[in-house]
């Protein structure tokens, strides 16, 4: 998830102070001098230093970075398609100083992911689920990868697979985007678990546990209707007809919560005194 940068404040003092001194020619120590009152020192300027500045060369030397220190310089440098307004897609932004260009070059992951989620069933056959929270399995492959050689020289932008980010996409379906420094992602760096309507991170999105500290960054979509999806992930009914798990009935007065009373009771015999 990206990283804001924190702006160091260099402030810079200006300012002094100037006097002349008046001298007597007769050297009348009667005489008073003349003085002139010191000005006042300027207010200070802030000036904000860049967390990449770049050199003499022209760009900023990031030679013998760790694989964290380009991991989080990546960080800045990718917009996902979610915070990304300019355009659909992931971004690869270019601001000198602030994001560089950096003088060597970062090998940089692109990866799209396909989930397919269902509901699992226990030993019995019957669906595993406490009525709130289904517990659902997915299965993840890969379907597209584009590396590339960054140093935020350029702005480049990278396009969505349009099948996986389809709009009429299967509601047991959906995608997780990564952004990953060095080489692609192996099945041990993969997720164990994919949450669906899980935790939220500070920009309202998703949280995944990746295995791997190389992840810069990463964009789950969730799929729309999982609780409707068979063990092999395919719907099994509308979801216009399955409301989510856990979700509040829209009637406001569903009859089912409030049953009929198997006994009656009249008004009259509540109010009667109690029979002598």
């Amino acid at each position: 998830m990206p990283v804001v940068a924190t702006l160091a404040v260099a402030v810079l003092f200006t300012g002094g102070c100037s006097s002349a001194h008046g001298t007597s020619h007769s050297g009348d120590p009667s005489e008073s001098a003349t003085g002139v009152s010191e000005s006042p020192s300027p207010s200070p300027t802030p000036s904000l230093t860049p967390p990449y500045p770049t050199g003499a060369s022209g760009c900023h030397d990031n030679k013998g970075w760790t694989a964290e220190e380009s991991r989080d310089w990546v960080r800045l440098a990718v917009d996902t398609p979610k915070e990304n307004a300019v355009s659909v897609g992931l971004r690869i932004a270019s601001l000198p100083g602030y994001i560089g260009p950096l003088c060597r070059k970062i090998t940089v992951q692109v990866e799209f992911w396909k989930l397919v989620y269902g509901v699992a069933n226990g030993a019995d056959g019957e669906r595993l689920s406490d009525g709130a929270r289904p517990d659902y399995y997915f299965d993840i492959r890969r379907v597209k990868r584009v590396e590339l050689h960054e140093d935020a020289g350029v702005e480049r932008k990278i396009a969505l697979p349009a099948s996986l980010y389809a709009t009429d996409r299967s509601p047991c379906e959906g995608a997780l985007l990564s952004i990953t420094v060095g080489k692609p992602l192996t099945s041990k760096e993969l997720p164990k678990e994919v949450e669906v309507g899980g935790e939220e991170d500070l920009w309202g999105r998703a949280t995944v546990d990746f295995r791997s500290h190389r992840v810069a960054d990463y964009e789950l979509s969730e799929p729309s209707a999982p609780q409707v999806c068979s063990p092999d992930g395919k719907p099994t009914a509308d979801p216009a007809d399955v409301p989510t798990p856990g979700s509040q009935p829209t009637d406001l007065y569903p009859t089912d919560l409030y049953p009929t009373p198997d006994r009656s009771f009249d008004i009259d015999d509540l109010l009667r005194s109690p029979t002598p």
